[in-house]
């Protein structure tokens, strides 16, 4: 299949191919991501030694795992070997027998599978690497996992043996809008930009998500098939990626569930005490876990003189599941179709909308003209005390040039109407912003709608800025 977007980590993967020193390259990223693809795809596939982990398999499954690994592209019949050291030092062996006189690329997938408990598997990949490998000029050592904190804590930061020894490291991010327009444009998949921010809202931009879309179709009904169906490829997607991610994977999905229930976003005192959780560090590792897994994303909130964290659902897939795939019970026909004005899909898109333009900064800031200003991005809530009622904003863009973008996000078919009692609620807003804050900069009140506003008396009474979703979509 073609390769859509990746520009710059094909351009490090080029760099890498052609340098002229040992590399030893991390890749890691949720889930779906792409990462085996992107690595097979470049390569097309040719490696002079390759094997991924099995999920779940025992120390003794694994070694015997790699032998077969061994076996298929060196034909060596040697036997199984007994542990980690003795399975590098054979590869190190055969390796050394199969000199091509250009890069040599050795690519393990799945690497966290391998280090199972007790494994003395760290050992040997230490071993290999800093006994041969980091010796030779000609040796491009790639591993890979969706583990993302695995890869994390046991590669990049890993304070014995291979301290400091991966050269390059790479995080495989989704697709973004523009990305996913495009992946869609190669496969002939004709969606206008509105379709293709509802699907986004769903699956975000995962490529094997995206995968499944059919051409020929509108988003509620790729959403009803793929969602709902009993046997639609996300019905029961969930409980298999945490899973595959994580040991203990319901603390990860008890964190997930309890920051749902209570609005989508709690700081970690709030989540311990909500949760039920008892120890607090476990909680922090699950918080750390699921943020470098692309589950979470931390936020602060703006005019504190102590950073405060706010963790957010930052994974469509996850927010949209919670919201109407777990509770679905048996699938009936147009059950997702018929949630189209209802409460419920309302108050989803709303939060769902909110999370596609925080993932998209760096397009919103183009599409503003600022794209070379320093700039911070924080949320805010006030809640309000006897004489006025409480507000909050959900984006807000501090930047360097001493201006303030809050931002108003909306969601809709049509163009968005700003009526007389809805220009009073941004004017609070913003009356409540500056005087909570006590901030001396510009504040600009922003408008980010899906078709832009509806020309009235209200339209710019207070409002500085407008975009559209065309916005979004930029580069």
């Amino acid at each position: 299949m073609t390769l859509t977007g990746r520009k710059r980590e094909l351009e490090k993967l080029e760099r890498l191919a052609q340098s002229p020193k040992p590399e030893f390259l991390a890749v890691y990223g949720r889930r779906r991501v792409g990462k085996t693809f992107l690595i097979r795809t470049y390569f097309n596939n040719q490696f002079d030694f390759y094997a991924t982990g099995l999920a779940k398999g025992s120390t003794k499954q694994q070694l015997a795992n790699f032998a077969i690994f061994i076996h298929k592209h060196f034909g060596d019949q040697s036997i199984v070997p007994a542990n980690w050291l003795e399975a590098f030092n054979q590869l190190i062996g055969l390796l050394e027998k199969s000199r091509t006189g250009k890069k040599r690329v050795i690519f393990i997938d799945e690497m966290p599978w391998f280090d199972t408990r007790k494994s003395d598997f760290m050992i040997g990949l230490e071993f290999f690497w800093n006994s041969w490998a980091s010796a030779q000029s000609d040796i491009l050592l790639i591993v890979c996992g969706s583990a993302a904190s695995w890869m994390i804590n046991n590669l990049i930061r890993n304070t014995g043996g291979l301290y400091n020894r991966v050269t390059e490291r790479m995080k495989l991010e989704s697709f973004t809008l523009k990305e996913t327009e495009a992946y869609f444009s190669d496969r002939n998949i004709v969606l206008d930009r509105y379709q293709i921010i509802l699907l986004y809202m769903v699956m975000g931009g995962i490529p094997y998500y995206l995968e499944q879309v059919q051409a020929g179709k509108s988003a509620m009904q790729i959403i009803e098939e793929l969602c709902f169906r009993d046997d639609g490829k996300l019905r029961t997607e969930f409980s298999y990626i945490f899973a595959s991610l994580f040991k203990n994977a319901d603390r990860h999905e008890a964190v997930l569930k309890t920051i749902f229930e209570n609005g989508g976003a709690l700081t970690r005192e709030e989540l311990i005490r909500l949760s039920g959780l008892n120890s607090g560090g476990h909680v922090t590792k699950v918080l750390s876990e699921l943020e470098e897994s692309g589950f979470l994303a931390s936020h602060q909130r703006f005019g504190l003189k102590k950073a405060l964290t706010v963790y957010a659902i930052s994974d469509f897939y996850t927010l949209f599941y919670f919201r109407f795939i777990m509770p679905a019970g048996k699938y009936e026909p147009n059950m997702w179709l018929s949630k189209v004005d209802s409460p419920d899909f309302r108050a989803w898109s709303g939060l769902a909308f909110e999370r596609v333009c925080f993932a998209h900064v760096p397009q919103i800031k183009k599409a503003l003209g600022i794209s070379g200003v320093n700039t911070s991005t924080y949320i805010w809530q006030y809640k309000g005390d006897a004489q006025s009622k409480g507000s909050q904003i959900d984006l807000i863009i501090d930047r360097r040039d001493h201006v303030v973008n809050l931002f108003e996000m909306k969601f809709s078919i049509n163009s968005f109407t700003i009526t007389k009692e809805y220009d009073a609620v941004l004017r609070h807003k913003t009356q409540s912003f500056r005087e909570a804050t006590g901030t001396k900069k510009s504040v600009f009140l922003t408008m980010l709608t899906t078709h832009g506003l509806k020309n009235n008396a209200y339209r710019y009474s207070s409002v500085q800025n407008e975009l559209t979703m065309e916005a979004l979509f930029e580069d």
